[in-house]
């Protein structure tokens, strides 16, 4: 057995741990945070009792799990187009991998699950059905919708227990490549396959002749628990995890966490099993990227033109046209690619980055007119990174860096761990430890983006866009760029700003979803919200990370 498999399954014997402790400290502290004492409640005295997946038995749920509070508060327009669909949560097993079948968790039997489709200016009616035995949600990832439809267990509505259907509703105003996941949870569900993807398109969009959506991520063939077991029965013990000179916690979670996710997907499949893109000559294809992992990308498009058009569903003003560059998607982010096939050859769409697995992220062109023959790609060759900020039409957008803030915040991320499990924080705090960040409807608000960790925190802000402002105190160069995730790498500093217009109660978190689990998130709510959902402080299921 090589050094450094017995080293990564010593350390995942720790983590196995160390994560149990975690979880269940932050289960016990969590709500305390989400309650504060800002609401008074009421107790509804109806008997509840949850329904017991194995036997199929139902129960009667009372009206605290109801889902009242969500009915009638987002309402079509007259004469709107009303967009209906049925996302059943429930668990098969999928192919991911040729010989490697696992078992998933799904919305309709599919991953990624059923592409929502709808053109702007529809109002969208999602029925979610939970046929798991565990709680769910749908958080519309990016979308700018009412809160109450923003799918966090314990600030915007009750987790859809076993049995139990909620019905999200929003109206499509913004066009745009979006994703939508479960938010109970996070770092399991969604990486037990719990995602999907969000597309409006503008009712005056352009000519585009194929449109191909494809969603990343990162799968382990071996839970923790059977990689413990390996390392168990190898006679190895396990490594100790105190925060010494001779170790760092956090990088040997890092390293054991890229070599235990062995397997990477496109659209739910790896290696051959990846479907290919299939184009003519001529064609004018639109790529959407959408990463549900936790690992960044480096995305590369062989011997095309191509231009960036959009990130995170917002349209980049005056885009250039590249060639041969290293798109890097962090986990959360979206990437819209649009190109001409120029080629006669087939191609493939391959990574270039430092992450373990990549021979099997190879995303296959077929030009169905061309000359069957497929372009080999130089091995030695080093391609530049793409720089978002220093793309597209230069323009000053809504905010400045000279301009003054009602909110004027620095969010610290840092990271640090022990025998006692791994802390990932803002400020110094957990989430259970932070308190709300409080706004008020037309407030403009500046954050500053600071990682004084040794690993990645791709930031993701709820119910907003921001425009990126500065990197590492360099003013941004190129066109005025929105998002709503932003890769925040160690040691950088980015400073975005955005305008506080959409009343609600909110998170930010990492979108390395192990982090936010272990802490780094933090609750946002407006002053003046009156919020139709009231949490019950009894609860036990609700887990919103």
């Amino acid at each position: 057995m090589s050094n450094r498999l017995i080293t990564v399954l010593a350390i995942a014997a720790t983590i196995v741990m160390f994560f149990s402790f975690v979880t269940f400290q932050r289960n016990q502290a969590l709500m305390v945070n989400l309650k504060m004492g800002q609401y008074n409640y009421q107790i509804n005295n109806n008997t509840n009792q949850d329904r017991v997946g194995d036997q199929g038995k139902t129960s009667q749920l009372n009206t605290l799990n109801s889902h009242d509070y969500s009915k009638g508060i987002v309402k079509p327009k007259e004469g709107q187009t009303i967009k209906r669909f049925l996302l059943v949560a429930k668990e098969t097993n999928l192919e991911i991998k040729e010989g490697v079948t696992i078992p998933v968790w799904t919305y309709n039997g599919t991953v990624p699950g059923e592409e929502i489709r709808v053109t702007e200016g529809d109002f969208v009616q999602v029925e979610l059905k939970n046929a798991l035995t565990e709680p769910v949600t749908i958080h519309w990832h990016g979308y700018p919708l009412d809160s109450v439809m923003d799918g966090v267990p314990g600030f915007n509505q009750d987790a859809v227990r076993p049995g139990e259907t909620f019905v999200y509703e929003f109206s499509a105003d913004v066009p745009g490549t979006y994703w939508y996941h479960s938010h109970q949870e996070g770092s399991k569900q969604v990486d037990k396959g719990l995602y999907g993807a969000l597309i409006v398109e503008p009712k005056n969009k352009s000519k585009i002749d194929k449109d191909y959506t494809l969603i990343l991520d990162e799968w382990m063939e071996n839970s923790m628990e059977e990689m413990s077991g390996m390392e168990n029965d190898g006679g190895h013990g396990s490594m100790d995890m105190s925060n010494s000179e001779e170790n760092d916690p956090v990088m040997e979670e890092e390293e054991m966490m890229a070599y235990a996710y062995d397997i990477y997907t496109v659209n739910g499949k790896s290696g051959g099993l990846i479907k290919p893109i299939g184009v003519k000559k001529g064609d004018v294809v639109r790529l959407r990227f959408i990463n549900a992992g936790y690992r960044s990308h480096g995305i590369h498009i062989p011997g095309q033109d191509i231009k960036i058009v959009s990130t995170d569903g917002q349209d980049i003003h005056g885009a250039d046209l590249i060639k041969d560059q290293i798109i890097l998607i962090a986990p959360g982010e979206r990437y819209d690619i649009e190109f001409t096939v120029t080629s006669d050859e087939n191609f493939i769409i391959d990574v270039h980055d430092d992450n373990a697995y990549n021979d099997q992220l190879q995303i296959p062109v077929v030009i169905a007119d061309g000359n069957g023959m497929t372009r080999i790609e130089e091995e030695l060759v080093e391609y530049s990174l793409f720089s978002l900020e220093n793309y597209g039409q230069f323009g000053t957008g809504r905010f400045t860096l000279d301009q003054l803030y009602d909110i004027d915040y620095t969010v610290q991320l840092d990271a640090s761990g022990n025998d006692k499990g791994m802390r990932y924080t803002i400020n110094d705090k957990t989430f259970d430890e932070l308190p709300l960040l409080k706004l008020r409807t037309g407030n403009t608000v500046k954050f500053t983006y600071v990682n004084n960790s040794k690993v990645d925190h791709p930031m993701h802000l709820h119910g907003h866009f921001f425009q990126i402002l500065s990197k590492n105190d360099i003013p941004v160069a190129g066109a005025a760029i929105m998002k709503d995730t932003l890769l925040v790498k160690p040691g950088e500093k980015f400073v975005v700003a955005f305008e506080a217009d959409n009343s609600g109660r909110w998170v930010q978190h990492c979108h390395e979803l192990h982090h936010a689990a272990a802490g780094m998130m933090q609750g946002i709510e407006y002053e003046d919200f009156v919020p139709n959902y009231i949490s019950n402080p009894q609860d036990t299921y609700n887990k919103p990370e």
